[in-house]
């Protein structure tokens, strides 16, 4: 039924009247060949007589087989994207550049120097009056996908390559190290209080590194609740308490993309999930309603809303519009297409129902609200399985005093181990 109804969306896509096919029609547009045989994707719109967007900072992230290279630009500025072959009769391109027209280069942006198996470098110049270039060179990669996100508007390019025979089998004989110094207790606090022995209890599997995203954080308080509970303190409490439970009580290695109220850019926390090579990537959040009634707890995996409320959660999570939603569903056709899906799907079914049964035994009448599915930013280019769950609703005047105690907490850190267990037992047992 998925596949059929996805089929359709190109024909009958509308989110109840609120969302638009035109930014279909044109993403559809894109990925046309030039005379040159280079591939073109444009995306966004700029107004003639418009100052000229910024190019404010172009970052990398990778690891020996990923690399994404995130450019953030001032506001939303139409880019094409080409690629050039060595040779004629290649399959893949010696380079990629895009041409971000109606912008300059901002003061600090410059050069990266990347040389991670896939991509050499990254180069940045104004390369006409109105036009900035980036260039890629190329090393050796298997496919890249190049979308963008807004608010700021950032243009994204996931490439992918082989990782190395070397560093497999070296991945393979090592166990991975802690997330972080910053994150890592005290050297004499690990000696007054030795970790259990875990795999005695609970066999990991192949699942050895798991990423927590606490949602929001800095400037970003997410969701607020009536009396003043802001969603990024709680489900940072949450984040922390559910790394502590995964490393002690499962044996696997746990990295947060956020310990402290710093503010970490979606796109980087999925990036670093990708860096790391995690297996899962879990981000927790705090649910809202304009509807002060709405309660229970919902987790979702990434894909096309199916209904206009999944659409306004994922704008008001993206931190974005319904509009710019609509946008980056149909950039979602593209991504999908080697997206971890129904293990994503599964993974969401695990945690959503060991959630709600830890939850709704300390507290009955907690409404399970099912797996569902959204286009979060958080959760595109993700190559593990990765799931976002909304332990309670902080608009809720109830849930937000449960969100307050720090025996709920607990309990919603206690419901994720325990689906996390469930997806790993399973998967173990050849689901």
């Amino acid at each position: 039924m998925m596949q059929r109804w996805i089929r359709l969306l190109p024909l009958a896509f509308s989110l109840a009247g609120i969302l638009f096919l035109a930014p279909m029609a044109q993403a559809r547009e894109s990925g046309r060949a030039t005379s040159s045989g280079a591939k073109t994707r444009s995306v966004g719109t700029s107004a003639a007589g418009a100052p000229k967007a910024v190019v404010s900072e172009v970052r990398h992230w990778s690891n020996p087989d990923y690399t994404r290279i995130a450019i953030t630009v001032d506001r939303e500025a139409r880019f094409e994207t080409h690629q050039i072959k060595q040779h004629p009769g290649d399959a893949l391109p010696s380079r990629i550049y895009l041409d971000i027209t109606g912008a300059r280069v901002g003061s600090g942006v410059h050069d990266l120097q990347i040389a991670d198996h896939q991509l050499k470098s990254a180069r940045v110049g104004q390369y006409k009056p109105d036009v900035v270039r980036v260039v890629l060179d190329v090393d050796r990669i298997k496919e890249y996908k190049v979308f963008s996100l807004s608010d700021p508007f950032r243009i994204i390019v996931d490439v992918k390559g082989e990782r190395p025979l070397e560093l497999s089998k070296l991945t393979e004989q090592i166990q991975p190290a802690p997330a972080s110094a910053a994150e890592s207790k005290p050297a004499e606090a690990r000696e007054e209080k030795p970790r259990p022995k875990p795999a005695a209890v609970f066999k990991p599997g192949k699942i050895r590194r798991i990423v927590v995203d606490p949602g929001h954080g800095g400037h970003d308080p997410g969701a607020v609740g009536a009396g003043g509970t802001q969603e990024k303190d709680v489900v940072l409490a949450i984040g922390l308490k559910l790394a502590e439970k995964v490393r002690e009580e499962l044996g696997i290695d746990v990295v947060m993309t956020r310990s402290t109220d710093v503010f970490i850019p979606l796109e980087e926390r999925t990036a670093i999930a990708n860096k790391v090579n995690a297996d899962l990537f879990v981000s927790v959040h705090a649910n809202a309603s304009l509807n002060r009634g709405a309660s229970g707890v919902e987790t979702y995996y990434l894909n096309l809303a199916k209904t206009e409320k999944a659409a306004q959660l994922a704008a008001r999570e993206n931190g974005t519009s319904l509009e710019k939603v609509s946008l980056l569903q149909a950039i979602l056709f593209d991504l999908m297409a080697n997206y971890k899906l129904n293990d994503s799907a599964h993974l969401a079914e695990e945690v959503q129902k060991s959630l709600h049964k830890k939850l709704n035994g300390h507290y009955p009448g907690t409404r399970n609200l099912g797996v569902k599915q959204g286009p979060f930013y958080v959760l595109v280019g993700a190559t593990m399985p990765s799931i976002l769950a909304e332990v309670a609703f902080i608009s809720n005047e109830t849930e937000e005093a449960r969100l307050r105690d720090k025996a709920f907490l607990d309990h919603a850190a206690d419901g994720i181990v325990d689906g996390i267990k469930g997806y790993i037992r399973t998967i173990g047992a050849g689901r």
